[in-house]
């Protein structure tokens, strides 16, 4: 039978692709998956199996088929004949563990065109995040037993000079033990268990075939228990658990277009950070103003423009696009950002700035180090601000006593946000978060009344010395500054704090828990 004949219609059959998903951490996807995915039209997967966020490589309309609410032989075979290209996902590699052979060979017999994309097992994905090799210098062996079935001739596995990989041995753990010392590995051989691999959730306990059993007690599925004298390098080679912000989840209220790189740098440091917004941007409510700037930004009215947000870049990309504008309306003119974040979304635009304060980033900051009105240098004093609606007066003030005239532009107005979904404002106030990340006085007030007061286990890290300020003012307890008035930077004071918070529970004996474990009822980590 040619592929074409199975088709409905004459449509020519779409292609099946067998892809593994990885172990559990989304970036372990391959280059090949998530083009894959890109590409699908249909995709047929066990969504308790599909790591949160990997679906995000997919089109918007793509359609997505539980697996387990029906057989997924015949909604890969339906998908195809009707000329869909069809993505089945598997967690971990499909050759592995899962019934990709049974289904590919359907696809075969079908005459359905199919490919397999081999994925990162759990067998090499999860030791490696673990900090476990499976072999080395003097291991030179590697069995993988699943033992999810039961019945394993453990008499096959007694070879000392073998690693073990034991898959789905979470409920037989004392089965597994025993028979490896019944049928001669000593008592004393090194195992460990690591749970939830590569995921932040990770657990791994390292021990004995003899002690074993009590030491992993309580520990969470899918577990892979690993036998072997490499469970030894553990200790020196822990690089996933050991992250100082490990599995931390951190509170940012910020909007997800300006926590994206806040974001990026919190999961370095193996936090999982959660965007909630506190303000809502919105356009002036009379666009006449910024009419009338962009129309004397182009005409030469201006000596300099200053950007005090990465909202107000957004708000004169959008006015430009209106115009059909670009970048180079800028040509002549001096641009100033007031840090960070807003010169990087300014290059984003393609201007590059030609002022931002090296020290303290807000309007004070900006006018200590901008220069005086000179007539001889400077043929035009004026300077153009698109702002916020809420805008202090500081800025203005400076430059102004600087000689300049300042042409201050409402470029969108900010407002209180909605409140974020029951499950955040009960974690915000029931000591469900181990940080929040406070970036202005006003992610205070508008968190707090959107969502209420943070709970007295949570971590508070602010920006500044004035955010500290206001976080006191309404009762929060202050763990946190950063050294310098940057997101980034904030993220990294909290990263120390995390890695002194850990080593001083290590160097008292005291069991390793995040804030939110310390508050009565929390679920307690061994």
């Amino acid at each position: 039978m040619s592929p074409a004949s199975t088709s409905t219609g004459g449509t020519a059959p779409g292609t099946v692709s067998f892809v593994g998903m990885g172990p559990g951490d989304p970036e372990l996807l391959t280059l090949r998956a998530a083009a894959k995915l890109g590409q699908a039209d249909t995709v047929v997967v066990s969504r308790a199996a599909c790591p949160a966020g990997l679906l995000s490589h997919c089109r918007q309309d793509v359609e997505v088929l539980e697996a387990t609410e029906g057989d997924p032989v015949a909604q890969v075979a339906t998908a195809a004949r009707a000329g869909r290209n069809v993505v089945r996902l598997f967690r971990g590699d499909p050759g592995l563990a899962c019934t990709m052979a049974e289904e590919a060979a359907a696809c075969a017999e079908a005459g359905l065109p199919f490919e397999i994309v081999p994925g990162v097992s759990s067998v090499t994905g999860v030791p490696g995040y673990a900090g476990i090799p499976l072999t080395d210098a003097r291991t030179r062996e590697v069995r993988v037993i699943d033992a999810s079935a039961g019945g394993v001739d453990w008499e096959d596995f007694s070879s000392p000079d073998a690693t073990l990989v034991i898959l789905g041995a979470e409920g037989m753990v004392a089965e597994v033990a025993k028979g490896l010392i019944a049928a001669g590995r000593p008592d004393s051989t090194p195992a460990a268990m690591t749970s939830l691999g590569t995921t932040t959730e990770q657990e791994t306990v390292v021990s004995t075939l003899q002690r074993l059993v009590p030491d992993t007690k309580g520990m969470e599925s899918p577990a892979m228990i690993i036998v072997g004298d490499v469970a030894g390098w553990r200790d020196r080679l822990s690089w996933f658990e050991t992250k100082p912000l490990f599995g931390w989840r951190v509170l940012v209220p910020r909007t997800k277009e300006q926590a994206a790189s806040l974001s990026e740098r919190l999961r370095s440091y193996g936090a999982v950070p959660e965007e909630v917004p506190t303000i809502s941007v919105e356009p002036p409510r009379t666009p006449q103003q910024m009419d009338r700037a962009v129309k004397g930004l182009v005409t030469g009215r201006y000596e300099w423009v200053v950007f005090t947000s990465t909202n107000a870049v957004r708000a004169i990309r959008e006015k430009f696009d209106d115009y059909g504008l670009d970048a180079r309306a800028f040509a002549g003119l001096k641009v100033a950002a007031v840090g960070e974040q807003t010169a990087r979304a300014l290059v984003e635009f393609g201007v590059a700035p030609d002022l931002v304060p090296t020290g303290q980033q807000s309007g004070e900051g900006l006018v200590e180090v901008w220069p005086p009105y000179d007539k001889d240098l400077d043929p035009i004093n004026r300077v153009l601000l698109p702002r916020a609606d809420i805008a202090t007066d500081v800025l203005i003030a400076g430059l102004t006593e600087l000689g300049w005239e300042c042409d201050d532009v409402t470029a969108y107005r900010t407002v209180r946000a909605a409140p974020p979904p029951q499950p955040i404002r009960e974690a915000i106030k029931g000591g469900g978060f181990d940080a929040v990340l406070f970036t202005s006085s006003s992610t205070v007030r508008n968190l707090i009344g959107i969502a209420g007061k943070p709970h007295n286990v949570t971590v508070i890290a602010v920006i500044g010395p004035q955010t500290a300020k206001t976080a006191q003012e309404y009762g929060l307890r202050v763990d946190v500054m950063a050294d310098r008035p940057s997101a980034l930077a904030l993220a990294e004071a909290l990263a120390e704090y995390g890695a002194k918070r850990r080593a001083a529970q290590i160097e008292a004996g005291d069991p390793l828990r995040k804030p939110s474990q310390m508050r009565r009822g929390a679920r307690r980590r061994r």
